[in-house]
C-alpha cells in the first residue's frame, strides 16, 4: 500500500485533468491536500466533490508572487509540506523554432519551467528544516523525445526534467527526493485550445505522422497512481528519476 495518510500535499493545476485525479487520489488515501489552480470555478467544484476539508488556493503559476505565496499559505495553514506536485502546465501550438512567437515561448516557459522552479525554490527550505520531503514534477515524453509537440513545449519539459535530476541529486543527503513523471497521450483538456487546422505545415509534415504510433491514450487516474507511489515510502530509493507512463509509445 502506498501510504500518504496525514501528509500535507500541494497539487498545482488541481482543478482539472491529471491534477484533479491526483488530488482526488491523495485525498482518498488520507492526505491533507492543498489544491491550487488558476481557475477559481474549478477550485470551487473541488470542494463540492471532495468536501470542505480540502484546502484550495487560487494560484497563477506564471506569477512569481502567486507561486511563492502558495508555499507560504500552505505552511501557514499546515505548518509543514511533505509533498509538492508540480502538475500545472500548458501546451504550445506545435510551432517549430523558426516560427514560434515570443508570446508563445514566454508563456510556456513561465508556466512550465519558471513556475515549478519557483515553487521548488520556496519549498526546499521548508523540507530542509523538516529533514524530509518529496517533489514530483509532471513532465512529458515531450521532455525525452523531440517531436511530441512544438519547440516551446519540448524545451520546457526537457528543462523540467533537468531541474528534477539536479534537485534530486543535490538534496539526496538531506532527505529530499525529487522525481518526474513523463506521461504520454492522456485524456485531458491540455490541447483543447489548439486549432489543428491552423498548425504549422512543417509540424504537420514532420510531427503528425508519428502520432499514429501511439498505442493508446491513458486516463488521468492511471498516471495519478504513479504520483501516489512516488510520494510514498515505497519509492524511498527513487530519486532524480523519470518514470515514463506512456503505454509503450516511446518503446517504438
Amino acid at each position: 500500500m502506498n501510504d500518504v495518510s496525514g501528509q500535507v500535499v500541494i497539487v498545482t493545476g488541481a482543478g482539472s485533468g491529471l491534477g484533479r485525479a491526483i488530488a482526488k487520489l491523495f485525498h482518498s488515501n488520507g492526505a491533507k491536500v492543498f489544491a491550487t489552480d488558476i481557475n477559481k470555478e474549478n477550485l470551487d467544484s473541488l470542494k463540492t466533490d471532495f468536501g470542505h476539508s480540502t484546502e484550495t488556493c487560487h494560484v497563477d503559476m506564471a506569477d512569481p508572487g502567486s507561486v511563492t505565496g502558495m508555499i507560504e499559505k500552505a505552511v501557514s495553514r499546515f505548518g509543514r509540506i511533505d509533498v509538492l506536485i508540480n502538475n500545472a502546465g500548458i501546451m504550445d501550438d506545435f510551432s517549430p523554432v523558426g516560427e514560434v512567437s515570443d508570446a508563445m515561448w514566454d508563456r510556456v516557459m513561465k508556466v512550465n519551467v519558471e513556475g515549478p522552479f519557483r515553487a521548488m525554490r520556496a519549498v526546499i527550505p521548508v523540507m530542509l528544516k523538516q529533514g524530509a520531503g518529496a517533489i514530483i514534477n509532471i513532465a512529458s515524453i515531450g521532455g525525452l523525445q523531440g517531436a511530441r509537440a512544438g519547440a516551446a513545449y519540448t524545451t520546457s519539459k526537457h528543462a523540467l526534467i533537468g531541474l528534477t535530476k539536479n534537485t534530486g541529486f543535490v538534496y539526496a543527503k538531506s532527505g529530499i527526493r525529487c522525481n518526474a513523471i513523463a506521461p504520454g497521450a492522456m485524456d485531458t483538456q491540455i490541447a483543447s485550445g489548439i486549432d489543428f487546422s491552423k498548425i504549422s505545415s512543417l509540424a504537420n509534415e514532420r510531427i503528425m505522422p508519428g502520432m499514429v504510433t501511439n498505442p493508446r491514450t491513458s486516463s488521468p487516474e492511471e498516471v495519478a497512481q504513479v504520483a501516489l507511489f512516488l510520494a510514498s515510502q515505497n519509492a524511498s530509493f527513487l530519486n532524480g528519476s523519470v518514470i515514463v507512463a506512456d503505454g509503450g509509445w516511446t518503446a517504438y
